[in-house]
């Protein structure tokens, strides 16, 4: 049981869309991620997803509307919900996910940016 330093562990990588856990609770996981550019379009059928904003702003696109998700705010995406995260301007938002470890990256859609593994930083 040791304090996380989150801005040590941005610190320990560089590629976007590439998450990487941090620490587990329960079956639950806590993710950071790099994120820069449109993501997929996905959905998860069993899992919700938590995602809070660390530095950026992050536009969260759903078919009918986008919601703006500003450095220190949240959205809860309800599983079955399909969403695609995305940055503007080529800007790199910084994440922090909370999901069950059982998630699939990018649920059923198979993409050149789905992960299978989260390495533990």
């Amino acid at each position: 049981m040791n304090a996380i330093n989150i801005k040590d562990k941005f610190s320990k990588f560089n590629k976007n869309w590439h998450p990487q856990q941090i620490a587990v609770v329960d079956n639950m996981q806590v993710i950071l991620a790099k994120l820069k550019g449109e993501f997929v379009w996905h959905s998860h059928d069993n899992e919700d997803e938590l995602f809070q904003v660390i530095k950026g702003t992050l536009y969260m696109q759903f078919r009918d509307r986008t919601e703006v998700v500003k450095q220190g705010e949240i959205i809860v995406v309800p599983k079955g919900v399909e969403h695609n995260p995305m940055t503007k301007n080529n800007k790199e938002v910084q994440v922090l996910l909370f999901e069950k470890l059982s998630i699939a990256h990018t649920g059923t859609v198979q993409h050149e940016k789905t992960q299978t593994h989260y390495p533990k930083i």
